[in-house]
């Protein structure tokens, strides 16, 4: 495999403005283990609410409605600066980006220990909502570290950091409950509200830990490109199709894992610790399964992998947004019949969750794998965009399911909206292959996915 030749040309401000050659790079494995484990803890703090909740719910008397408002807030926070977090780190560099956020969500952290009305926690966790915008600053600091052909694979390892989102469902259910009515100095209490001080502590850890840790010669391709043309593969169709991708993909993902376990405890009459521990069911696959989409996408091709990305999630959320009950025939005599009776336990309810969760593990990668195909040069603006706008899937769904459940009286009726969103992420995907083959280039139909193949979708 022939490599780039590239002389090194590091300047004054630590900053590698060079291309990065295929051949191994002493540092890049540092990159990308403490760009994962810091987005891990960043991820945790996101979805922290998703456990939260429940005792907030009950010490605020909140309504589902309003409690849907507080993880939605900081779903919010956490995908509108994505683009600008992703271009500031495509010029300064990730490492010195993702110190300074995680320092930053330290302190609203901190903060929400200390709330004692609705408001002021609606307004702390959208600002603690900050952390999730640490995505597209490590997307862009990982793939300057690593060359083209390993991309897929090692955003798929920086990816799998989804996983914080089941951090404090492990251990938020026992230290609420060990620490209940315990006091400490600085103000701090036991309970729910002791874990966003533990996780303002990790927070700066983990900052300091990556300024001492992570090479200070950082490599940013993007460090000379003005601002105007970093925004110009923004115009591409195919940027917006993406952000659609994700918003089913991670967006979704996003509002089960604060949903969930509010959906098993009202559903299925569990305990707040269970409920937890069967949501990690659904975040393991959806997170850890990340790496291995973004491996088979390397070789296989992206959007092969997003076919049947979206037929899984549409079998699966199709079969959940079933409603329990069965149809009652009145006949004209008066009487009254019962028919199709349906109802779903808890175990195949978790099984079908679980393999949603595969899905969407695996199509999170494919759809960063296109990313730095296409624009191999604004990976920050483009991911950023995308991750913001798939994001904000994560801030809609939440009411949505909450005002869909009012609406309809069936709790099912989550998985309704997770099956209409990928119903049409499907069909625009699939339109857009058949264009470019039927119309565009015929002879493409076994090998649009292959690496000669120049014409893209």
């Amino acid at each position: 495999m022939a490599t780039i030749q590239a002389q090194t040309t590091a300047t004054a401000d630590g900053i590698d403005h060079t291309p990065l050659s295929d051949e191994a790079v002493p540092g890049r494995m540092r990159v990308l283990v403490l760009a994962t484990l810091a987005f891990t803890l960043m991820f945790a703090v996101w979805l922290m609410f998703g456990v939260l909740g429940i005792p907030i719910r009950k010490e605020f008397g909140l309504s589902d409605v309003q409690l849907a408002w507080i993880t939605a807030v900081a779903v919010l926070n956490g995908a509108i600066w994505r683009l600008p977090a992703g271009i500031i780190a495509d010029r300064r560099g990730g490492r010195k980006v993702m110190a300074i956020m995680l320092a930053l969500t330290a302190i609203p952290a901190y903060l929400i220990s200390q709330v004692h009305s609705y408001t002021m926690l609606l307004g702390l966790a959208f600002l603690v909502g900050f952390a999730g915008n640490s995505f597209s600053v490590g997307i862009s600091w990982v793939s300057a570290w690593w060359p083209r052909h390993l991309q897929g694979t090692a955003l798929g390892v920086f990816g799998a950091g989804n996983v914080g989102a089941s951090v404090t469902k492990f251990i938020g259910p026992s230290i609420i409950l060990a620490t209940a009515g315990a006091t400490y100095g600085l103000g701090v209490v036991g309970g729910w509200r002791l874990i966003p001080v533990i996780y303002a502590v990790l927070l700066v850890a983990t900052a300091v830990a990556m300024y001492f840790v992570t090479p200070r010669q950082d490599h940013v391709p993007g460090a000379s490109k003005p601002i105007r043309e970093m925004l110009v593969p923004l115009k591409h169709m195919r940027v917006w199709r993406f952000s659609l991708y994700y918003a089913a993909v991670f967006g979704a993902y996003v509002a089960l894992s604060a949903w969930l376990p509010k959906y098993y405890i009202d559903n299925f009459g569990v305990e707040l610790g269970t409920a937890a521990l069967l949501t990690a069911t659904f975040i393991f696959p959806a997170s850890l399964l990340r790496p291995v989409g973004g491996w088979v996408s390397d070789r296989i091709g992206a959007r092969r992998v997003m076919y049947w990305t979206f037929a899984v999630m549409l079998l699966t959320s199709g079969i959940l947004m079933m409603p329990n009950g069965y149809i009652v025939l009145a006949h004209p005599s008066g009487a009254q019949t019962e028919h199709l009776g349906y109802h779903m336990g808890l175990v195949p309810f978790v099984i079908l969750v679980f393999f949603l969760g595969v899905a969407m593990g695996i199509g999170k990668a494919a759809v960063y794998k296109h990313i730095p195909e296409y624009f191999p040069d604004n990976v920050g603006s483009v991911g950023g965009l995308v991750g913001m706008l798939g994001g904000l899937g994560g801030f809609f769904l939440p009411p949505m399911f909450a005002y869909s459940k009012a609406w309809s009286g069936l709790p099912s009726s989550t998985f309704a909206c997770l099956f209409v969103v990928t119903a049409i992420c499907a069909v625009w995907m699939h339109l857009t292959v058949v264009h470019l083959l039927n119309h565009h280039s015929p002879q493409l139909a076994n090998h649009f996915d292959t690496e000669h193949v120049s014409t893209r979708a």
